[in-house]
């Protein structure tokens, strides 16, 4: 075997089209849509023409911010606007599904659809929209921006150019304190569907498909306060077929932090395989402060040797450039969305997985999801 070359100049920026002229039409205006979407799409040109909201006051707030000319609290007046050909959805993921619906009606000048994770409240609701926008002929993709966090996407160029060797552990130990949104209380999910998302997503980003799943969960103290709910604290493991094993604690409560004890607040991934090792921290604890996620990685390949790449970009908001981008490759060239519809369905059954693992304590096979 030829020696590998090794190089700390690693694939880490998200592909962009040639084209970022189309029209972006979009859906919610919460901080997710303002202060990471939009904050995003300013940063490389894209170009977002309207805004709608249920809450007009904040639909018009951040369409002054962002110089969006169209603002609207109806969604059907929105979707006659001639200008968009792109629909950026960001809005709960029970109201996700009916949003949709009435998009695709719109299917002679709607080119793309990007989604929010989670794409509706279970399985079966995102396979309905993934139908509905197939149907339609409408390109769609899913914003599971944590893929485009530039540690994971280091690690998954450390990976494809085989510093590492055949993967054989990978964990992801989250220690941090998310805020919870006012729809998680009405639908009674707390971390599965909205942070173990995002590293349940970026396992099979970089592994590919786990054949079984095994969940734990407990209530999380500091949510229970406030209202009930299921999946606080969050552990799990992933089974591979090949022995390879995945597993990632995500741990909501992170001690008292907030009820008068020093803070430990990170969160920490690491992959080892037959030829080397990688690790690696996610900035996002630490949000509004910029904070870059980072990779250190070490191969047999370069014996005695650290490789610390470093950048200045940020998850949030900067990578949320990604999942845009991904979409509008996709419509200008006519292929499947790097993160497609068909594609985010394995991520929706490994999470309907999860939760059927935890209440039934036991292993899951995510062929029992997916028939």
């Amino acid at each position: 075997m030829d020696k590998i070359s090794v190089s700390d100049k690693l694939d880490y920026m998200p592909v962009l089209p040639e084209d970022k002229s189309l029209g972006i039409g979009c859906v919610g205006s919460g901080f997710i849509m303002a202060d990471c979407h939009l904050v995003a799409y300013k940063s490389v040109g894209f170009n977002p023409v309207a805004i709608m909201s249920a809450d007009h006051q904040q639909a018009k707030e951040a369409a002054e911010r962002h110089g969006i000319a169209g603002v609207y609290d109806n969604l059907e007046e929105m979707l006659a606007n001639p200008k968009i050909e792109i629909i950026d959805i960001a809005v709960p993921p029970d109201v996700e599904i009916e949003i949709v619906r009435e998009v695709v009606k719109y299917k002679s000048k709607i080119k793309g659809i990007l989604a929010q994770k989670p794409m509706g409240c279970n399985y079966s609701e995102a396979k309905e929209i993934v139908g509905l926008c197939a149907d339609a002929g409408i390109t769609l993709g899913v914003n599971q921006n944590m893929r485009y966090d530039q540690s994971i996407r280091a690690c998954k160029s450390v990976l494809d150019r085989g510093y590492l060797g055949e993967p054989v552990l990978a964990t992801i130990d989250m220690r941090a304190i998310p805020h919870w949104m006012g729809w998680q209380e009405r639908l009674g999910f707390v971390t599965l569907r909205t942070m173990s998302i995002h590293h349940l997503d970026a396992f099979r980003f970089l592994f590919g498909e786990p054949i079984r799943v095994y969940a734990s969960v407990s209530k999380d103290p500091r949510t229970a306060k406030n209202f009930d709910h299921f999946d606080g604290i969050c552990l799990y493991i992933l089974e591979y077929e090949n022995g390879f094993r995945a597993a990632a604690w995500d741990d909501v409560w992170a001690g008292p932090a907030r009820e008068g004890a020093e803070s430990d607040i990170y969160i920490k991934w690491r992959v080892e395989g037959v030829d080397g090792m990688a690790k690696g921290t996610i900035g996002w604890p630490k949000y509004p402060e910029r904070t870059p996620s980072t990779i250190d990685f070490t191969t047999k390949h370069e014996q005695g040797k650290w490789f610390r790449p470093r950048w200045d970009e940020v998850w949030f908001p900067d990578a949320f450039v990604g999942p845009m981008a991904q979409l509008l490759c996709a419509v200008e060239s006519g292929d499947v969305p790097e993160i497609s519809g068909v594609d985010n369905l394995k991520t929706m059954a490994l999470i309907d997985a999860c939760y059927k693992s935890a209440k039934e304590h036991r292993a899951v096979e995510i062929s029992e999801i997916t028939g």
